[in-house]
């Protein structure tokens, strides 16, 4: 595997917890690529867990939301492995910054196959959390991926939905991909010539007062001390312009009615993003084998990034009660 240099200091967005033995580890995917991970493993709790791969948000890195999930339910019994995506934060794979529905996918069910592979892992019972782009990412390897027997989406993006339709669907016809896709395609010759990627910007440093309230909430995460991590992506300059290219015409939620497994759907009430969420949900229903094992559930008042950090408002009392019965 690809060597990888791990930060050694604890560099994380929230505090260490006493609770729970933390340690950095490596695993590849099928593409050769070495992704870095922290894991989490309760303190005093022998014998072979549950386990849970945690990744996202789309832009973010393990330091952020996924690591504060996976300590969170490491402290409730589980060991949890919160992970970087190829190309991004501390794994490898070159070029940097870039995402790919597939590679992305295939990063979720490599973490189940290191998972599977530890001592200390019941690997009969390995579950996955995927947070906002990464929610849509953890239902694609859901419907895939037959070992995993339980699934939260939280605050999730379709990342194939928005790159192809535009927020709200706003941009869904025919001439306004082609345009999108004129301009990502005289992008791509530009980066050729430079022998370089262009970034496409993370999260406004400065947000005007009549911005919409979402942009406002994302700065309030990524661009302050409340999130803001040195390798993220979004708190910094972004994927490269043409990163998500890929998503534009290949849908991921395609089978998701066809996933047997039992899935976890949150978002919040008041959220930009809770239409995906809403629709994911339907969609994966209609015509469904296993419909009595789905649920969506609806935080009455969040917005998106209360989903990231917000302690009293991610229902992980709820969560913990849905993996564990999942998990029988």
């Amino acid at each position: 595997m690809e060597k990888l240099d791990f930060t050694q200091e604890w560099d994380k967005t929230f505090p260490q917890s006493g609770k729970v033995a933390h340690s950095k580890v490596t695993f590849h995917n099928r593409y050769g690529i070495t992704l870095a991970a922290d894991v989490y493993k309760p303190k005093g709790k022998d014998g072979k867990l549950a386990a849970i791969a945690v990744c996202g948000p789309f832009g973010a890195v393990k330091e952020q939301a996924a690591g504060l999930y996976a300590q969170t339910m490491a402290e409730r019994g589980f060991l949890t492995m919160a992970f970087d995506p190829s190309f991004t934060g501390e794994s490898g794979g070159q070029p940097r910054y870039m995402a790919s529905p597939d590679i992305n996918t295939e990063d979720f069910q490599a973490a189940v196959d290191d998972l599977s592979c530890r001592e200390d892992v019941d690997a009969e019972k390995i579950g996955i959390i995927g947070i906002c782009g990464w929610g849509g990412m953890a239902l694609n390897a859901a419907a895939l991926d037959t070992r995993i027997k339980a699934t939260v989406a939280s605050t999730m993006y379709d990342m194939a939905r928005v790159n192809a339709n535009g927020y709200f669907d706003a941009e869904d016809s025919e001439a306004a991909r082609y345009e999108k896709k004129k301009a990502l395609n005289a992008q791509r010759i530009e980066d050729y010539k430079n022998g370089s990627y262009t970034l496409g910007g993370g999260v406004a440093e400065e947000v005007p007062d009549d911005a919409p309230f979402f942009v406002k909430d994302y700065h309030d995460y990524y661009k302050t001390s409340r999130g803001y991590h040195a390798r993220s992506l979004n708190s910094n300059g972004g994927w490269n312009v043409t990163g998500t290219m890929s998503f534009m015409n290949q849908p991921i939620l395609r089978y998701s009615n066809e996933i047997r497994s039992a899935v976890l759907i949150i978002h919040g009430e008041k959220a930009h993003s809770c239409y995906f969420s809403r629709d994911a949900y339907a969609a994966m229903m209609e015509g469904n084998p296993c419909p009595e094992n789905k649920e969506l559930l609806i935080i009455p008042g969040a917005v998106h990034t209360d989903l990231y950090d917000k302690l009293d408002v991610i229902p992980f009392d709820k969560m913990v009660d849905f993996f564990r019965k999942a998990m029988v």
